[in-house]
C-alpha cells in the first residue's frame, strides 16, 4: 500500500463495529439490558429443560420456533440479534423463566424491554449494509459513496417516533462513521469509484467535485494505457529481436508468400519444414 502510495481503505463492516461499540458505551442502560440478553441466553444454552419448555410455550404461543442467538463480542452484529430474537421470544421467555423461582429475576421488565426495542430500533436496519459491503466474491467499493449518502438521509436519520436512546445511538454512530471517511484522499477514492460504476456515475458526488473527478480518471486511464502498451512491446517480442527486426520478418513472410502464390501454390499457406502444402 506505502510503495505504491494507495490510499488505505478499510472493511466498511469492520469500521462499523467500533461505530456502534462507540455509539452505546458507557451507557448504563444498555449495560444492563445486554447484560440480561447474556444471562438470559445462557440460562437456556445449558439446560435441555429449559430449552424443551421454550419450545412447547412458543407453540401454545403461537411463536416462531426459534432458537436463541450467542453474542460474539467482536461482531456487533451478533449482539443485535440476540437482542433482536429476545424481543420475538419475549413472551414464551418470560412463561418458562417466572416458572421458576431461581430464574425468575431474568424476566425482562418493561423498562428492560424499552430499552432493547431502542436498541434494535437504531442498530437492525445497519445489519443489511455489513452484509452487502464485506463480500469477498466481488467489488464492493463503489457502494460506499450511496451507502453514506443513505446513512445520512435515511438509516440514521432521526425520526418522531425514536426514542431518546434510538436517537442517541443514531447520532453517535453516523458521527463515527463521517468522521471516519472525511479524510480528502478517502473522499477523492470514493468519488472516483462511484464514478467509474454505470449505476452511479455522478449521482453521488458532489457538483463542485465532478470536474476534477473526471479529469483524475482521465489521467489514470492514460497512464494505464501507455503501462499496458510498453507491457504488450516487451512480452509478445521474442528474446533478442527488436522492434526492427520483427517488422522485417513480417515483411520478408509476406514476400516469400508472394513468391509462393507465383509457383502456384495457395495464398494462405503454412510452412512444413522447408517446403508447403
Amino acid at each position: 500500500m506505502e510503495l505504491n502510495q494507495w490510499t488505505r481503505l478499510q472493511c466498511f463492516g469492520h469500521r462499523l463495529h467500533p461505530a456502534i461499540e462507540n455509539a452505546v458505551k458507557d451507557d448504563a442502560r444498555v449495560k444492563r439490558a445486554t447484560g440480561l440478553c447474556k444471562q438470559v441466553v445462557g440460562v437456556f444454552s445449558h439446560s435441555w429443560k429449559k430449552k424443551t419448555a421454550l419450545k412447547k410455550a412458543q407453540q401454545e404461543l403461537n411463536l416462531p420456533e426459534h432458537s436463541l442467538i450467542t453474542e460474539c463480542p467482536t461482531r456487533w452484529s451478533s449482539r443485535q440479534k440476540m437482542m433482536g430474537r429476545v424481543l420475538e421470544q419475549s413472551k414464551a421467555l418470560s412463561q418458562v423463566l417466572s416458572e421458576d423461582k431461581k430464574t425468575r429475576h431474568l424476566v425482562p421488565t418493561w423498562q428492560d424491554t424499552d430499552v432493547l426495542e431502542s436498541i434494535n430500533n437504531a442498530l437492525a436496519p445497519l445489519q443489511e449494509f455489513t452484509d452487502a459491503l464485506s463480500g469477498e466474491a466481488y467489488v464492493s467499493v463503489s457502494y460506499l459513496k450511496p451507502v453514506l449518502h443513505l446513512l445520512r438521509t435515511s438509516t440514521l436519520t432521526e425520526s418522531d417516533e425514536d426514542t431518546d436512546l434510538t436517537k442517541e445511538i443514531k447520532s453517535r454512530a453516523l458521527g463515527y462513521i463521517e468522521d471516519k471517511y472525511s479524510d480528502p484522499a478517502t473522499q477523492e477514492l470514493l468519488d472516483i469509484t462511484s464514478f467509474l460504476d454505470p449505476r452511479f456515475k455522478t449521482d453521488y458526488i458532489s457538483a463542485e467535485n465532478v470536474p476534477d473527478v473526471k479529469e483524475r480518471v482521465k489521467i489514470e486511464m492514460e497512464q494505464l494505457a501507455r503501462k499496458e502498451k510498453r507491457a504488450r512491446v516487451s512480452t509478445t517480442d521474442p528474446p533478442g529481436w527488436s522492434r526492427g527486426s520483427a517488422i522485417h520478418h513480417r515483411e520478408g513472410k509476406a514476400v516469400i508468400g508472394q513468391l509462393l502464390q507465383e509457383q502456384g501454390c495457395p495464398s494462405s499457406f503454412h510452412y512444413a519444414d522447408e517446403g508447403c502444402y
